[in-house]
């Protein structure tokens, strides 16, 4: 019991209005067609078939082919019973166009249709012949006419069904290319944080070793040289300044839109590439670490994204020579050759003996910036003796030094 009930439920949940409206115009057409068309209206004839054909294509949706049979199955027999004489196809319309139009997988609505139109005329060729006496003419007129209107509602039902796939089709094309779109923009996001991430390792891990080495310097000579001490504390002020301003350039990127953007950096502040090596060696150097900074070629024809890669990679390897190896000599070597950009870094520090520490964020930082220019950089003890070596090489397309 409680099973029917929810059945019922369910089927009546199924009937949508556009069902409701086809019954309606079903039950009218057809008393409007046989009254057109000469036929009998008669209360046990087309007013209970009009009635019984309407009333089936609320359920149109569910089964639409029991629904085409079940309507067609009835326009036969008040045929043969003699209750109405008009039509054959035309009255079973709404039900023909619905199980053509079926678009739901597994179920070939189109050619089950056809297949139950040519049954049904040639059922009532079979039968008018015979039982009319009318003669071939008169049924090959009468039934032709049915046949054409049946074709022209299975061609209208295909086209609505074709749309109807087309839509599905560039509903999901569009559907894939936002989902294509969102992990690109995700990609893209990722690959951002992954370069600020390296950024601010770079600036705050070289910033942090600079000051504290000057600082040294300061805290050494201060008794001794204070002339040498207050230079200590200036490089040490200017490499915070210039941390500071790239801090400032680096939070501007994270900041939400709308935002008031950070002031731009002034136009004599240079930006970190090759030429400023120079610059960044004489704030490493210290009394306890010399730096030798040796460059050929012409540095300013570098490109700017792999002069600013070289600029971070040789910092990035003098902050780990002064933060960790206890070295007293760090040599660089930067060439500019025509068609790539070689760089070295090599020191003097007592690493310790066994096989060598894994690489850390600063490595696989300079790692993930080389390759990113489609270069190699290898990093490790140059021999058997101390030190360590950075090395990397950088292509640089269509390069004229």
């Amino acid at each position: 019991m409680d099973r029917a009930l929810a059945r019922t439920t369910a089927a009546l949940r199924a009937v949508r209005p556009v069902d409701g409206l086809l019954a309606a115009v079903t039950f009218v057409a057809v008393l409007a067609g046989t009254a057109r068309l000469g036929g009998r209206l008669e209360a046990a004839g087309a007013l209970p078939l009009a009635l019984w054909l309407g009333l089936l294509l609320l359920a149109r949706r569910r089964w639409p082919l029991a629904v085409l049979l079940l309507s067609v199955q009835a326009v036969i027999v008040f045929r043969t019973s003699g209750l109405t004489d008009i039509g054959w196809v035309w009255p079973v319309s709404a039900a023909y166009a619905g199980l053509a139009a079926d678009d739901r997988p597994g179920r070939p609505g189109l050619p089950r249709a056809a297949a139950v139109g040519v049954a049904e005329l040639v059922f009532a060729a079979g039968w008018e012949l015979p039982a009319t006496g009318t003669g071939p003419r008169e049924v090959l007129g009468s039934l032709g006419a049915e046949a054409l209107w049946l074709a022209l509602l299975l061609a209208a039902a295909t086209a609505y069904r074709n749309r109807l796939r087309w839509r599905a089709e560039l509903d999901d094309r569009l559907l894939r290319a936002a989902r294509e779109r969102d992990l690109e923009a995700g990609r893209r996001i990722a690959e951002a944080r992954l370069e600020i991430a390296r950024e601010l390792h770079d600036v705050v891990g070289h910033t942090l070793t600079v000051v504290g080495l000057q600082l040294r310097v300061a805290a050494e000579s201060l008794d001794d040289s204070p002339a040498e001490a207050r230079a200590a504390l200036t490089t040490a002020q200017e490499v915070r300044t210039a941390a500071v301003r790239d801090l400032r350039a680096l939070v501007h990127v994270l900041r939400a839109p709308g935002e008031s953007p950070a002031p731009a950096p002034s136009p004599e502040e240079p930006a970190a590439g090759v030429p400023e090596l120079a610059a960044l060696v004489a704030r490493m150097r210290t009394p306890a670490l010399a730096i030798r900074l040796e460059t050929t070629g012409d540095p300013a024809a570098v490109p700017a994204p792999v002069s600013l890669a070289v600029h971070r990679l040789v910092q990035e390897a003098l902050t780990n020579t002064a933060r960790h190896s206890g070295a007293s000599r760090a040599d660089v070597a930067v060439r500019c050759d025509a068609d790539r950009v070689e760089v070295t870094v090599a020191d003097d520090g007592r690493t310790p003996p066994g096989p060598a520490a894994a690489p850390g964020h600063g490595i696989r930082g300079m790692t993930e910036r080389v390759h990113a220019l489609g270069g190699e950089l290898t990093a490790g003890r140059p021999g058997d003796g101390g030190g360590w070596l950075v090395r990397a090489v950088i292509p640089v397309p269509g390069f004229r030094p």
